[in-house]
């Protein structure tokens, strides 16, 4: 799969418009305030961007990220700008002809920001170990429609978690399924290359996420992927597929279920670009002010990470009522791409 991958994306594609499906890009995902940062990134580098948008968490300033899977470097070059001078920025990936293009260009970027902060390193995505890379040393990483690619995605998952700090988070897009890929799909190098034939089913994505120590996998957006090229179509069959990003803590005292210990938040409206609302997921978009009843868990994850200052925290954990109202099981992702944030819930 190695072999595939380095041949589609070095040699196979050579700019964005090569790509038969949408499954990789769409510009239109990009939140308008981070746009501007794409104007101060090289053409060439841009030409060679084959990811789900743009992944960008906030509040990076000052953060140590990891892009896992970096290619030419685009999210590189665009995470540099929001970690600033005092951050860094750290891109992995295993094609050659990729990080040439990378590096080439870093030069440029440094005189375009007025300092230089990323690092390029060749390397595969789940021999995380074998990267001379310190453990617990990151407070972010991300991953731009890669992880999908890698034969071995519980070595990629807890590599990550293995790298993280205490309160760090893996924010990442990436392809899913609504049912288990069957090898005719996985075998075709075109639909591997395109990120569909090495997509996970959801549902084993997020056994997958609890097994490597990611406990509470959280869906922050998702979109409806639709193959229209009349020769790749035949081809999945009754499969659906999806582009989603998740955020995953790597908090330990997280509970397997989402459970009601009577606590809420009050979100204080100081996060640069999110004055009105904050949204730690799909679920969960808490408007400045209001108290915004939660479960334990979401307890934790805004209380134990670098969002802690811009939240006021009500209650503990020494009362327990019960599963928190809203949990289901069904597939997550809404055929619609459409998602209901007017409710708290778990």
């Amino acid at each position: 799969m190695h072999e595939i991958v380095q041949d589609y994306y070095g040699k196979q594609l050579q700019q964005t418009s090569d790509l038969k499906t949408s499954a990789c890009c769409d510009i239109s995902l990009v939140p308008e305030w981070l746009k501007p940062l794409l104007t101060n990134i090289h053409p060439d580098v841009l030409s060679r961007y084959y990811g789900c948008g743009l992944v960008c968490p906030p509040l990076l300033e000052g953060c140590r990220v990891l892009d896992l899977g970096c290619g030419s470097g685009r999210d590189v070059y665009a995470l540099a700008q929001l970690v600033g001078s005092t951050g860094s920025v750290v891109g992995v990936d295993m094609t050659d002809e990729q990080l040439t293009v990378a590096k080439e260009h870093q030069a440029y970027h440094t005189d375009t920001f007025g300092y230089d902060n990323v690092t390029f390193i060749q390397g595969y995505i789940e021999k995380l170990d074998e990267l001379n890379l310190e453990p617990g040393s990151f407070d972010v990483i991300v991953s731009n429609c890669v992880v999908n690619l890698s034969p071995d995605k519980l070595a990629v998952l807890a590599g990550v978690n293995r790298l993280l700090k205490p309160g760090g988070e893996f924010f990442f897009s990436d392809v899913y399924a609504d049912r288990r890929v069957p090898e005719s799909v996985k075998n075709d190098p075109v639909l591997y290359g395109e990120c569909l034939g090495g997509a996970l089913y959801w549902n084993d994505f997020l056994r997958l996420s609890k097994q490597a120590g990611f406990i509470d996998p959280r869906l922050v957006t998702d979109r409806p992927l639709e193959i229209t090229d009349p020769e790749l179509a035949p081809r999945v069959g009754k499969l659906s597929f999806f582009s989603a990003t998740y955020r995953l803590f790597k908090i330990e005292e997280l509970e397997d279920a989402c459970e009601d210990h009577g606590q809420a938040v009050i979100y204080k409206g100081t996060i640069p670009e999110l004055a009105d609302e904050f949204s730690l997921d799909g679920h969960h978009a808490i408007e400045t002010g209001r108290v915004f009843p939660v479960c334990g868990n979401t307890y934790r994850m805004l209380n134990e990470s670098r969002f802690s200052e811009h939240f006021e925290f009500i209650g503990d954990f020494s009362r327990h009522y019960g599963l928190f109202a809203g949990c289901g099981t069904d597939m997550p992702f809404a055929k619609s791409g459409s998602v209901d944030d007017e409710a708290a819930c778990c």
